[in-house]
């Protein structure tokens, strides 16, 4: 059998290296390229997500970007008047095994992937390399993309053959041009500022939002005395794409500190879109990050969406490159990001629409609803836990089955591990390919996966113990218990069941007897 061709990366940001470290972890060749000569300075995101340090968890990379960011506890917002109005917190802390949303500075995440990228002999790294032409071999077997050195004379082309191509390029999309896929959405034309400065006296450990009509603004501390400000300019104040002058900034900036022009580390003017592709796959190409979706950058996700996109797609590419699935296994990577990842646009993009009005009466209106729900406790937990978010479940894809757990992502506890029975996360015990889940089941139950199909997968099994009882070091299969009552909490549901997930960590099918052969099936048509 031959061995496949490399993976082709387009895109050395924050998605194109999530996405090749990923895959270098799994063993994959990969080729990424960057049409840049190094790594961005500009400023661009600012948060990181639980569910994002969850996916570079799996690529050995948490430890090394906790390093750089500052473990956040959320968000408050600030009224018409500048008074604190709401602290939102998000959901149970450590849900996922981290702090739920982190400050960082893009360009120092961008230097801690791409050095730990280079470490890997899986990698081929080409900066100051651009995508000239994109073509699927006429076998269908491969895609052959044109390359050269960026600047360069038109005729140095080098033909690179790939097995897929993951267009990482961002909302510019050299791919997505090529291919002539479109975007559906608006695109916003308020300007907005946003400097990154240094010596800043700001420690605190969340991004604020002030909803002040006469100029909206936003404030992230960040570590060592780095802080994000963000401000809607007013119409003269400045375009798209133009340097701000530091007159303007430091005018702006007033209010919250004294500043000097070398204590500006970047500072620009820009935009925002709210716009998803009109198609994610085309033949071996797949579109990640802004490439597939922009959004307005009111909620924090669109880096952590890209970086979504990264971790379901990564172990899907795996398993068809190792020969293990059908490609049309790659099918289900739309179905599954495409309706969260719109959800989130449009979140985003209302948002911003409340947060950042600068319509007095609809502040007036913002305002009096969050005091008026904060009254009651209902009212507190829906806005403090941000039960207003979009929850990425996945509907379609793959996913069997209506149970309650089925589509949502499985939560991240401490779980007790024999012998020595030290709390370790749950990851570490889930390995990185599909793992199967018994809840509570007797050795017996078991019996209904010796069927063929589920013997020639590549399945975890493991036993999950609940009920304050310990795991048995020499069972037939690996055994974990409830360290702190989190495991419990989010498996209780599917007691006396079997529970797959998917490497990334998406519940596929909660099964009894009756619907394991249908799960079976389902992995059978999508098998090699």
């Amino acid at each position: 059998m031959n061995t496949p061709h490399p993976v082709l990366v387009i895109g050395g940001g924050p998605v194109g290296l999530t996405a090749a470290n990923l895959l270098a972890a799994r063993g994959i060749p990969l080729v990424l390229i960057e049409r840049n000569p190094s790594t961005s300075d500009e400023a661009k995101a600012i948060s990181l997500d639980d569910e994002s340090l969850r996916t570079l968890e799996a690529a050995g990379l948490a430890e090394r970007v906790l390093d750089i960011v500052v473990p956040g506890t959320g968000t408050r917002y600030y009224d018409r008047k500048g008074r604190p109005l709401l602290h939102a917190r998000g959901p149970q802390p450590y849900r996922l095994g981290y702090p739920f949303k982190n400050q960082f500075a893009q360009p120092e995440l961008e230097r801690v992937l791409l050095d730990a990228l280079k470490s890997r002999p899986e990698a081929d790294i080409r900066f100051a390399t651009e995508l000239v032409a994109l073509d699927e071999h006429p076998d269908g077997s491969a895609a052959v993309a044109r390359l050269r050195p960026t600047g360069s004379d038109p005729d140095t082309v080098e033909a690179l053959t790939a097995s897929w191509v993951l267009a990482c390029d961002g909302g510019r999309s050299t791919v997505r041009d090529l291919l002539g896929i479109g975007m559906t959405g608006t695109s916003h034309q308020e300007v907005w500022l946003v400097a990154d400065t240094t010596d800043d006296h700001h420690d605190e450990r969340y991004g604020m939002h002030h909803g002040t009509p006469e100029r909206p603004t936003v404030i992230v501390p960040g570590r060592g005395g780095r802080c994000r400000y963000e401000f809607l300019l007013r119409p003269g104040e400045g375009e798209r794409g133009a340097q701000p002058t530091f007159e303007t900034v430091r005018r702006l900036v007033a209010p919250y500190r004294v500043l000097a022009e070398d204590q500006v580390e970047r500072c620009t003017a820009y935009t925002f879109n709210a716009v998803v592709a009109d198609r994610w796959r085309d033949g071996r190409v797949l579109l990640l990050g802004d490439a597939a979706h922009m959004m307005p950058p009111f909620a924090g996700q669109g880096l952590n969406s890209g970086v979504r996109d990264a971790a379901n797609l990564a172990w899907k590419i795996d398993e068809v490159w190792h020969g293990r699935a059908d490609q049309r296994l790659l099918d289900t990577y739309e179905a599954e990001r495409r309706p969260h990842a719109t959800a989130m646009v449009r979140f985003s993009e209302r948002l911003g629409d409340v947060v950042m009005t600068t319509d007095r009466r609809r502040a007036l209106l913002r305002d009096v609803t969050v005091r008026t729900l904060q009254r009651t406790a209902p009212g507190r937990r829906y806005l403090s836990e941000m039960r207003f978010r979009p929850i990425a479940r996945h509907r379609a894809g793959l996913v069997v089955g209506d149970h309650a757990l089925t589509g949502t992502q499985l939560p991240q506890p401490r779980v007790l591990v024999p012998p020595s029975l030290h709390p370790r996360l749950l990851d570490e015990v889930l390995g990185d390919g599909l793992a199967l889940l018994g809840v509570n089941v007797p050795d017996a139950a078991w019996t209904l996966f010796d069927a063929p199909q589920w013997q020639a997968m590549n399945l975890r099994r493991i036993d999950i113990v609940l009920d304050d009882r310990l795991p048995q070091p020499d069972g037939p299969r690996p055994a974990v218990a409830d360290a702190d009552g989190r495991l419990e909490a989010a498996l209780r549901a599917a007691a006396n069941r079997f529970v797959l997930v998917k490497p990334d960590r998406y519940i596929a099918a909660v099964m009894g007897p009756d619907n394991i052969p249908a799960v079976g099936a389902l992995l059978r048509e999508l098998a090699a």
